[in-house]
């Protein structure tokens, strides 16, 4: 039996999602990226541009190629970031999050809403832990 049924918990992605997002501009030293990352406890950054769309985001991962490659820590996000992020609607259901995490084998998705425009970041641990407690309500 599924932990989250369609029809029984309609939940949308906007009911779990943290709406304080940690972001960057490309700009920025991936030396204050990994800081921010460290200070706020969050395991991804989004890159956002000048009108708050998401360009790209940085993980953990990324960190630790930067430092298994020996990079500047002055290199900018940019260079470090994955471009084009994949993104979810704040409408869409949480099992559709679910599905395109576990099919691009990705832990955060940035959400954007009907503009495009980064309105909160979903991870894995958020859709594990609601999972864990609708189940324990039961």
């Amino acid at each position: 039996m599924p932990l989250i049924r369609r029809r029984e918990i309609p939940l949308r992605v906007s009911d779990i999602m943290v709406k304080e997002v940690v972001t960057a501009k490309k700009d920025e030293k991936i030396k204050d990226v990994a800081l921010r990352m460290y200070e706020k406890k969050v395991g991804s950054v989004v890159v956002v541009d000048e009108e708050g769309k998401p360009v790209g985001i940085i993980t953990e991962r990324d960190m630790v190629y930067v430092c298994a490659r020996g990079l500047s820590p002055d290199t900018p996000a940019w260079m470090v970031m994955t471009e084009n992020p994949v993104t979810i609607n704040e409408n869409a259901l949480v099992t559709e999050a679910m599905e395109k995490m576990r099919q691009l084998d990705i832990r955060h998705l940035p959400v954007v809403d009907s503009t495009g425009k980064l309105v909160g970041i979903i991870s894995f641990r958020d859709v594990l832990d609601t999972a864990l407690l609708l189940t324990s309500i039961r």
